[in-house]
């Protein structure tokens, strides 16, 4: 009698390592794609047709944009996660600040060991210049006054809301009795519906009136000065928790990625079944360095092109990109050993992000928070070398079983198409789209 449970257990056990290997596509083999197979020119060489710049309702304001005489009170911005998170919310807050006619006061980011973080925004963005450059969208200041100084604001909580939120509504009434508040701007919300001269102070505080201190630049400027030219900036995730918390399935992995990714998973298990199947086909699976390279090579990019990482600690499975792309550089090998100790997460996000603004080209893996205001940033510079990698595209390609030329060939068609369109390359709250 006991033969029979066995008997279930073993089928059920190899029905999910079925599963596993059914739905977790086979990683491609980039060295045996050569460019002929995909495209006889490189994809920076297509014409781009729609480009993108700053609108004039931001770049040139009306005169019904002028800041009011009376404030309705000061707000405190809280910002929480990695450096282009909590540079994404309080970009929010300025909007939010001039939205309702309040004074901003200077933001507080959170101290997180998680992002081995402990830096404060005066110690990544220049005040001063800040201040200077949104005088004629909100005003900010760098001190309470005398009767709020010593108060700690009034919390409210807006976190957690999505879609249209209504500030004025919600947010208003607290900000006139209090008269000074903290808050975290809402998820995913609409700006749509701001009037132009609260879009205006956002567009301003995200894109001109952020620069980085002058000991940071200056960092930042001997790093990009250290990266052999012409270079590509590419923005890679794939490190433990990131493949954890997507819950894709992933087979051909190493032993010692496949404990740091079960290390990181918690309570996330990966789907598994028609449920993986959809869910990767849906591009929510990051691309492996494999991966990446086999679409770099889809694309023509040369293989003595010279990358820069712009990548946190712990990516994995890094020889599938740098066995096939040789010239590859991060921080720590351009930085000496004692800058790059005493530099925390914030810093380190920040020399990344400066490096890619300035960058001959940019490729990012996936479509993040910093992605997407790099993106922004070298639109507003009119630098158009940049291109999200379709990680949707290569899911379904792959599940159809195309493989060695015959994707290449299907890749650079996508890639291609989305390019030429511009797709994912600004934001659209604060670029106007306009023919190249």
């Amino acid at each position: 009698m006991a033969a029979k449970p066995l008997f279930t257990s073993l089928v059920v056990f190899s029905s999910l390592v079925v599963a596993v290997f059914i739905f977790s596509p086979s990683v491609p083999s980039p060295s045996t794609l050569t460019a002929q197979d995909s495209s006889s020119s490189h994809i920076w060489s297509v014409r781009r047709m729609v480009g993108w710049r700053p609108c004039e309702w931001w770049t040139q304001p009306p005169p019904t944009s002028l800041l009011p005489v009376q404030t309705n009170g000061y707000i405190r911005v809280d910002c929480y996660g990695g450096l282009n998170q909590m540079r994404r919310d309080f970009c929010d807050g300025v909007g939010i600040a001039r939205l309702l006619n309040a004074t901003l006061v200077l933001p507080k980011f959170e101290v997180a060991a998680y992002w081995n973080e402990s830096s404060g925004f005066a110690d990544v963005f220049d005040v001063d210049y800040f201040i200077h450059q949104m005088k004629d969208f909100v005003s900010v200041v760098k001190q309470l006054p005398a009767e709020l100084a010593s108060k700690e604001p009034f919390r409210v909580d807006c976190s957690k809301r999505k879609g249209h939120f209504d500030y004025v509504e919600s947010i208003l009434p607290s900000l006139l009795e209090h008269r000074y508040i903290s808050m975290t701007p809402a998820m995913s919300q609409r700006r749509d519906r701001y009037p132009l001269y609260a879009k205006a102070a956002f567009c301003q505080a995200c894109y001109s009136a952020l620069r980085l201190t002058k000991s940071l630049e200056e960092k930042a400027s001997e790093l990009l000065d250290a990266i052999p030219k012409p270079f590509l900036s590419l923005h890679l995730r794939f490190e433990p928790d990131m493949v954890a918390y997507s819950q894709c399935q992933y087979s051909g992995l190493s032993d010692a990625s496949m404990e740091a990714i079960e290390a990181a998973r918690g309570d996330r298990k990966p789907w598994i079944g028609e449920t993986a199947r959809v869910w990767r086909n849906r591009g929510r699976c990051p691309l492996t360095p494999n991966e990446t390279a086999f679409i770099f090579q889809a694309l023509s990019i040369p293989t003595n092109t010279n990358i820069y990482l712009a990548a946190g600690d712990g990516l994995m499975e890094m020889e599938g990109l740098t066995s096939i792309y040789t010239n590859v550089f991060t921080k720590s090998q351009l930085l000496s050993d004692q800058d790059f100790s005493i530099m925390h997460g914030n810093t380190k996000a920040a020399l990344d992000y400066y490096v890619s603004i300035n960058s001959d080209s940019y490729i990012a893996t996936y479509f993040g928070n910093m992605d997407k205001m790099v993106a922004a940033m070298r639109a507003f510079k009119g630098l158009y070398k940049t291109l999200f990698l379709n990680r949707r595209a290569f899911a379904e390609l792959t599940s159809q079983g195309l493989e060695g030329a015959a994707l290449a060939h299907a890749l650079w068609k996508v890639h291609k198409e989305d390019f030429v369109m511009g797709r994912g390359s600004a934001l659209p709250d604060c670029f106007c789209e306009n023919s190249l």
